[in-house]
């Protein structure tokens, strides 16, 4: 076990876009990666029950030595990030920090969109919970928000189907309903981890021209500015450059996939909380 490391959550394989940018930005850290598969999606679930699926994965990270938890899953920092945060964080782990995706992404749309017209793609979840919308508003009152939810995209995409010519039919079919919502939208924020693995298709039924924005490397920066910010946090992360994955379900399963979203051979081992 490794002495200290950035813990990176997901509630399956998405986070692993967010991992390959923090890692190619900062490759002296060591990191371990839990993917609870064996609980997603966590798009369709309750505050509740993702928060308390959250909560679990958090503390499996703290107990494997991580004293920094990126909550690489919008739907988990939509559902989930504020509570431990401002509840559990106090009480069990004073001196530890659990981050999120949103933030990051929401900080940089007032650079990113010229018109101000923005469209969202996330899960039923995130698309929900409005927080892109409020943190936005709060941040960029004059920045319209018009959000997608796209429940066929994850199952696509875990699938291995996202470059399948099938695909094309649920690419195409959230991409007319946002642009029906708002057919100004300039900046299209893919809110959900998953979904650069389809960036090529959304470009294709997008109009030419939209600013399409990937949140691995916003976040990856983010960090980076965070841990240059808060040094009694980044001496204590180990950097022999070591990553370790674990997933609550079969680990085959999920090495043979997540290599698919790495471009690189890993052997995960299951953990049961």
């Amino acid at each position: 076990m490794m002495s200290s490391s950035i813990g990176i959550f997901d509630s399956g394989y998405g986070g692993l876009t967010i991992l390959s940018e923090i890692r190619a930005l900062m490759p002296q850290y060591n990191y371990i990666y839990l993917g609870d598969n064996a609980r997603t999606p966590y798009g369709t679930r309750s505050f509740d029950v993702v928060y308390r699926y959250t909560l679990e994965s958090v503390k499996q990270l703290f107990s494997m030595g991580c004293n920094l938890v990126i909550l690489a899953c919008n739907t988990a920092s939509a559902k989930a990030l504020r509570t431990i945060q401002q509840n559990d964080l106090p009480k069990i782990a004073p001196n530890k920090r659990v981050l999120g995706v949103i933030r990051p992404t929401t900080e940089n749309i007032g650079n990113l969109t010229k018109n101000g017209h923005v469209g969202l793609f996330g899960t039923e979840g995130t698309i929900d919970s409005m927080s892109y919308n409020i943190e936005i508003a709060r941040l960029f009152p004059n920045v319209k928000v018009s959000g997608q939810a796209c429940p066929m995209w994850v199952p696509i995409i875990e699938n291995g189907e996202s470059k399948s010519d099938g695909a094309d039919y649920f690419v195409q079919k959230y991409c007319s309903e946002l642009l029906i919502k708002d057919s100004l939208v300039d900046t299209v924020i893919l809110a959900c981890t998953h979904y650069p693995l389809l960036i090529d298709k959304i470009r294709k039924y997008l109009p030419r021209g939209v600013n399409i924005i990937s949140q691995g490397p916003i976040v990856a920066s983010s960090l980076k500015d965070y841990l240059s910010r808060h040094k009694e946090l980044e001496t204590t992360i180990g950097k022999e450059g070591k990553c370790l994955f674990y997933t609550t379900e079969q680990p085959q399963k999920f090495s043979k996939n997540a290599s698919v979203f790495l471009n690189e051979e890993i052997k995960a081992t299951t953990l049961n909380f």
